[in-house]
């Protein structure tokens, strides 16, 4: 059955760009962008969209405005096809979750579409070789919803297992020393041979990449900021070189246990 965005109804499409760049968004977000009337998102996300707006009313919002953006979406795709825009995936961190409960809460029927797309953790992942091959734990270190005292809680469950986990949201000016304490935490359990990469602004133009350990990390702190994504490695992760050169990071599935190679 088509959706919304191909019959020209009223609707709405939640939609995950990716990096932002036009060759990692899947054809399908492509394609409701393509049908919208109307787009609505934050301008750091809508800029690099510009080429694919001709013709669209383009509604820029700013951070901090999700609530009203989520409800402005939901009136307008009550009588026209809307797609409101989100970096990553628009379900991990992103607007989906406001929007739906926007839309639960106002009683509105109205068509939502859910579109993924690749996210900061599979982004920067790809950049360092293969930091997340098995089982692996995203957290935000923003503590603008999430109490700090519960992102603590959640730090010492997931790095006491040993599992590779990635830090979204990692510094920034208003809340410069979450990421001293994350590392803090990590430390409490994995040697400080532990591999950490430090990937800004994945698969864009200006990207850096910066392969570290738990015990380097201080040196290179100052390359962390709100574009950055932190993938700190587990128990089983390994630098992962060629020759002398440091490539990335590997975190083995186990194979080795099992086959020769």
């Amino acid at each position: 059955m088509p959706s919304h965005t191909e019959t020209k109804k009223g609707g709405l499409a939640i939609v995950g760009l990716g990096p932002g760049r036009r060759e990692y968004m899947t054809p399908r977000a492509l394609k409701v962008i393509a049908l919208a009337d109307y787009v609505i998102g934050n301008a750091l996300y809508l800029d690099p969209l510009e080429p694919l707006l001709t013709g669209k009313t383009v509604i820029r919002s700013s951070m901090g405005k999700e609530v009203e953006r989520a409800q402005q979406a939901i009136d307008l795709a009550c009588s026209h096809a809307v797609a409101i825009v989100s970096g990553g995936d628009a379900g991990v961190y992103g607007m989906a979750g406001i929007v739906l409960e926007v839309l639960e809460h106002s009683g509105a029927d109205i068509e939502v579409e859910v579109i993924p797309g690749v996210t900061a953790a599979n982004a920067a992942a790809s950049r360092v070789g293969s930091p997340l091959s098995g089982d692996f734990a995203v957290i935000s270190l923003s503590d603008l919803l999430t109490p700090l005292e519960v992102i603590e809680q959640r730090l010492d469950a997931m790095f006491s297992i040993g599992i590779p986990v990635v830090l979204y949201n990692p510094k920034s000016r208003g809340r410069p020393h979450n990421f001293s304490l994350a590392i803090e935490h990590a430390r409490k359990y994995l040697g400080p041979e532990t591999p950490v990469a430090i990937v800004r602004n994945a698969l864009r133009d200006d990207e850096e990449v910066i392969i570290t350990t738990l015990a380097g990390v201080e040196n290179v702190e100052n390359a962390v900021d709100m574009h950055t994504t932190v993938i700190i490695g587990g128990k089983e992760s390994r630098i992962w070189r060629m020759g002398e050169d440091v490539k990335g990071i590997i975190t083995p599935r186990g194979y080795h246990h099992k086959y020769v190679y």
